[in-house]
């Protein structure tokens, strides 16, 4: 089995770092090195993940970008792969890394991302953005530069070459994505590479990550457009698919006033941070921003992280 580092980029996330590190000490690949950068955390952060066999790295939050942190801790890796992971994730299958590094296996492959699920604390939009995201299958060989660096892999020779663009107020995943697909190398989703992806936020931050969202997917395909009428008629749409998904779960109630309170401000976000008018027309917009297909699956039909063992996770985290 190669070997990796892993880069987990943090700022107060003492109630979640803890669950991630015990995840990955519990892998099936044991020659990892971990590399945290911390961008000024107040909390208790640093006091958990020093207990653990970690690197600590840090940059002044006055210096942050996503980019930026993420350049700063893979220089520090020195393993053939780099994984990436959010500090507020944490692995379901103790066979998480196995399986995102197995697409490796094709010297043309740049990027590996794996599958992205919700707890109970996000927003019901939210877990369906991540259903609509990340789906069943895998895909080894994408045709369009969507990932999410929440939890991905790359290849360190390749990042040597082309380091993160340090600029950028997000998306700085995809525009690396789509750097190395112009360059002949390939995307591939692993669905048995799975996380659970812990996001509570607020409407206005809700807003703020849409906006400088779309404001770098601006600047990665300047063709791109969103008027008022993307902004409508998504927000009707993906309004009326969540509705109907949620009655499906038999949680609509409890969501009743949450789901078009976060659909308004993903849209009205995007709207604001692309701030013109103009046609939509992108593959990979509609994998950002258009609602899952309607679909029931047994539970019995979920994947099981290629055969990974379940972690059992201290209740303390």
């Amino acid at each position: 089995m190669r070997h990796c580092s892993i880069v987990i980029r943090c700022c107060n996330e003492d109630r979640h770092i803890g669950r991630l590190l015990d995840g990955i000490f519990q892998q099936t690949v044991q020659d990892v090195e971990v590399i945290v950068v911390d961008s000024g955390s107040t909390d208790r952060t640093l006091e958990i993940a020093s207990g653990y066999p970690v690197r600590i790295l840090n940059i002044r939050p006055s210096e942050f970008s996503f980019g930026r942190s993420l350049n700063r801790g893979c220089r520090e890796a020195t393993k053939e792969f780099i994984v990436i992971a959010s500090a507020h994730v944490y692995p379901v299958y103790d066979s998480w890394i196995e399986s995102l590094i197995a697409p490796f296996a094709d010297p043309q492959v740049a990027l590996v991302y794996g599958k992205q699920r919700s707890n109970d604390r996000s927003k019901y939009s939210e877990r369906q953005i991540l259903l609509r995201w990340f789906p069943e299958g895998s895909d080894f060989n994408q045709r369009h530069p969507f990932c999410n660096n929440a939890n991905s892999v790359i290849r360190r020779s390749l990042w040597e070459k082309m380091p993160y663009d340090e600029d950028l107020t997000g998306l700085e995943d995809v525009d690396w994505a789509n750097r190395s697909i112009q360059a002949g190398y390939k995307i591939a989703y692993s669905a048995d590479a799975e996380v659970i992806h812990v996001h509570d936020e607020s409407p206005s931050r809700i807003y703020n990550r849409y906006r400088r969202e779309a404001i770098t997917f601006k600047r990665i395909f300047p063709h791109e457009r969103f008027h008022v009428g993307n902004f409508l008629g998504l927000f009707i749409n993906n309004v009326i698919s969540d509705y109907v998904h949620a009655f499906d779960d038999g949680l609509l109630l409890p969501n009743l006033m949450s789901i078009p309170m976060f659909r308004f401000m993903q849209f009205w976000g995007t709207y604001r941070g692309f701030a013109q008018r103009g046609p939509v027309s992108s593959q990979l917009r509609n994998v950002f921003y258009y609602p899952r297909q309607f679909s029931r699956r047994k539970k019995d039909e979920l994947r099981n992280g290629s055969g990974g063992k379940a972690i059992k996770y201290d209740e303390k985290w």
